[in-house]
């Protein structure tokens, strides 16, 4: 017979993460809008939340975005994307970091050149 007070036995299940309902979110955003300055903290403390639970829901709501309130960490897997459009992606960015490096350097050299053409103009006038 094992025993769960052990000494590597955990004693407490791990907990699990909130979800809320996007009615939940809705309600809260209200509720909180509504409350009189010195309540806004009581709702809060209430409902366990933090302020920036209600300033994110705010910002779904007025977008919009009833989708945007499900939570994303605790949704349904998002599939991956396939791995040549991955490495299409990752090219595409290199390809558009090489084009800015080229042109500071392009314009790097123009600078140059017009600095020697002026000192070669100089030492001509200087002589």
């Amino acid at each position: 017979m094992t025993s769960t007070t052990g000494p590597g036995a955990d004693p407490a299940p791990r907990p699990k993460r909130r979800t809320f309902s996007a009615g939940y979110k809705l309600r809260i955003v209200a509720e909180y809008d509504a409350a009189p300055a010195g309540e806004k903290g009581a709702v809060l403390r209430r409902e366990r939340l933090y302020h920036s639970h209600v300033v994110e829901w705010r910002q779904a709501r007025d977008a919009g975005a009833l989708k945007a309130l499900t939570d994303q960490r605790t949704a349904p897997v998002r599939p991956k994307p396939h791995p040549a459009e991955a490495e299409a992606a990752k090219l595409r960015r290199e390809n558009e970091r090489l084009r800015k490096e080229v042109a500071r350097k392009d314009a790097a050299l123009e600078v140059l050149g017009k600095t020697h053409a002026l000192l070669e103009q100089l030492s001509g006038s200087a002589d």
